[in-house]
């Protein structure tokens, strides 16, 4: 005679199945994490993760740093794209270090993964703000001019003037003539060497120093020509239209100069470089650094670092 199982005796078959296969799935979990070629694959990966991050954020920098110093737009702008491009490698080894710690990792690497995240999002800010300046090389085009264009037509605004000078030394009134075109020389020299501090200079309230010199002895510059013009053997002078021309040329280069100057994007950049982003580029270092050391700190069951644990006897 056979006796059927009931309703009740099924149910509790089931459960059982069902509570056996959990502990299989879960004992075979535990024996997978416990692996330790699979722990050691793990933290490898990592570790590599870590490392690329390090070495592209030192791309990035380095990169950053060429911008900067870059004496072309050309160059200026194929290293900023290169510095963006390594920022770029750093944020993907960022994202896939992060999903491999949601699966496995200490709450320790979490914390400091979620450190250089921080301070990375620094370091691309700052890095944005620098590169825009870095490509326009303002200084750089400023300095260009005042020492190509500009000072090419003072040169020919001097040339005319002492030209004008030696073919009319013997007049009556050439002692006048002289210390008038000397004088406008004499002023337009200084403004000529009042441009390069002027480009130099980060300070606005220094530039505007610069700035009230220079129209002081252009004020000079122009009361010397006209004083020139008014006297009877000059008024249709060739070599003093000229002169008077070259310094009108000279004038309208200096404004172009002294607006590129005030944008000062060289001298920005490279001040940006040398404080706030060394400043977060060490803070990423360390923190990746600090990260690496605690992957390669964690312990494997059966695998050890360095001296052994029981060294052998000879």
């Amino acid at each position: 005679m056979k006796v059927k199982p009931g309703i009740r005796d099924v149910l509790w078959m089931a459960t059982g199945a069902v509570v056996l296969l959990v502990c299989i799935l879960v004992v075979l979990h535990f024996h997978k994490d416990q692996d330790p070629t699979a722990q050691l694959a793990f933290k490898a990966r990592r570790v590599d993760l870590v490392g690329r991050m390090q070495l592209d954020l030192a791309s990035a920098s380095e990169a950053e740093k060429s911008a900067v110093l870059a004496i072309t737009d050309q160059d200026s702008q194929t290293f900023a794209d290169q510095a963006r491009a390594a920022s770029a490698e750093v944020e993907q080894e960022r994202r896939e270090l992060g999903e491999l710690l949601i699966t496995g990792g200490s709450q320790g690497e979490k914390d400091l993964l979620a450190q250089f995240t921080e301070a990375f999002a620094e370091f691309q800010r700052v890095d944005n703000e620098l590169l825009a300046l870095a490509v326009k090389n303002t200084n750089l085009k400023a300095y260009s001019l005042a020492f190509g264009p500009a000072a090419t037509a003072l040169n020919e605004m001097n040339a005319a003037l002492s030209r004008l000078v030696a073919a009319n030394a013997d007049l009556p009134d050439a002692k006048s003539m002289m210390l008038l075109a000397f004088g406008a020389q004499t002023s337009a020299l200084r403004i000529q060497t009042l441009l390069p501090p002027h480009i130099a200079e980060e300070n606005d309230k220094k530039m505007d120093e610069l700035e009230a010199l220079m129209a002081t002895e252009d004020a000079q510059v122009r009361k010397n020509l006209d004083g020139l013009a008014a006297l009877p053997k000059f008024s249709n002078d060739l070599e003093l239209a000229t002169a008077t021309a070259r310094y009108a040329e000279f004038s309208k280069i200096k404004t172009q100069i002294l607006a590129l100057s005030r944008e000062n994007t060289n001298v920005r950049s490279l001040s940006i470089s040398l404080n706030q982003k060394r400043k977060v580029m060490l803070a990423c270092q360390v923190t990746l650094s600090a990260l690496q050391e605690a992957i390669l700190a964690e312990p494997i069951a059966g695998v050890t670092y360095g001296t052994p644990v029981r060294p052998r006897r000879w």
